[in-house]
């Protein structure tokens, strides 16, 4: 684990007492009051987190920015708690940009309404420097990959259970002294963004936040969850456009997820997992690892998964239809170390 230092730093410390989750951190930021029209709350919010970013930033033990030494009336985590909700009259979490209104019960494509919680548990199974992490998968995702070894969680939005924010909050704190962090999957977290943030903003424990996710989040959402997340649990799927397009049903991939990297890494720490697919070394594999050598260096985390099995309807799809071939993730998985990526153990 002798990357851990180089990428997970600060997480690290996190862990150690030695500094502060930036959710905690984001809680202790006064903005004054709560403006009136979204538009005027975006720009107190950006204001505000432009001044925390040239001054100490987010997540230091010793205070930071505007930091109020004690808790303030109106937090910055108040305040991106109410864009969250603004943001659910006319829905625009992901790049699908629906602009639905779920607080009227209108569906987007994700198909998710109130948040639903398919199970909560703690997980030994995630990388060794996550574990034990305590996990909360949420029913629905932005996403419809053919291959999807979840598809009972992520295709199902109605599935699970209802819970209060209370009652998640009750949660985190009853886990506080076994995890190592609060791990928000699914499906994928992005469609539940307002509801996250209301958890958290009501919690306390001094535990790292996870967003374990597949990326496909707007600008906007990625401002929200700056100064609140403090590692990225990536997933980096494709290589190729028309890949994602095929077996996930995305458009426009590359930009937007390499786009969310960039400002994943700008905001936190990050950890890249890469599930290689049969057949997809050259158009996926390859190029998601060189470019984040390029982008990156071993200043993040990767791990190159061998994990691939057919699931759901990859039946149909001849090329992914079969389990990867062992000399398939060597060569991929070479190509990482040759590169000179952060690998995790």
């Amino acid at each position: 684990m002798s990357g851990i230092p180089k990428a997970l730093g600060r997480y690290v410390k996190i862990l150690g007492g030695d500094e502060t989750p930036n959710y905690l951190a984001c809680k202790k930021v006064a903005v004054g009051r709560i403006p009136d029209s979204l538009d005027e709350k975006w720009a107190l919010h950006d204001k505000v987190v432009a001044e925390l970013r040239t001054g100490d930033g987010f997540g230091s033990a010793g205070g930071h920015g505007n930091a109020d030494p004690g808790k303030p009336d109106v937090s910055l985590l108040d305040l991106k708690t109410s864009i969250a909700s603004d943001i659910l009259r006319k829905c625009e979490f992901c790049e699908r940009r629906c602009a639905v209104d779920r607080t009227s019960g209108q569906r987007g494509h994700c198909g998710v309404l109130e948040p639903r919680i398919s199970s909560e548990f703690m997980h030994y199974g995630e990388e060794p420097e996550l574990v034990p992490s305590y996990t909360i998968f949420f029913s629905g995702c932005t996403f419809n990959c053919v291959f999807c070894q979840n598809f009972d969680i992520s295709q199902s939005p109605e599935g699970g259970e209802k819970f209060p924010v209370e009652g998640v909050a009750h949660l985190i704190e009853r886990r506080e002294e076994i995890a190592k962090n609060v791990n928000w999957v699914g499906g994928d977290p992005t469609s539940n963004l307002a509801f996250i943030l209301e958890v958290l903003a009501i919690s306390d424990s001094a535990i790292p936040q996870v967003w374990n996710s597949n990326m496909f989040l707007t600008e906007k959402s990625m401002k929200l969850l700056d100064g609140v997340i403090d590692v990225y649990l990536t997933d980096f799927k494709y290589g190729s456009d028309d890949c994602a397009k095929r077996l996930s049903g995305i458009e426009n991939y590359w930009e937007i997820i390499t786009r969310n990297h960039v400002l994943a890494k700008e905001q936190a720490e990050v950890i890249v997992r890469h599930l290689v697919m049969p057949g997809h070394i050259e158009c996926c594999s390859k190029p998601i690892l060189s470019w984040l050598a390029e982008t990156f260096g071993d200043t993040v985390r990767v791990n190159v998964m061998a994990q691939y099995r057919p699931m759901y309807k990859a039946f149909r799809y001849p090329e992914i239809n079969r389990s990867l071939e062992r000399h398939e993730f060597a060569e991929a998985y070479e190509h990482a170390v040759s590169l000179g990526l952060n690998m995790t153990d």
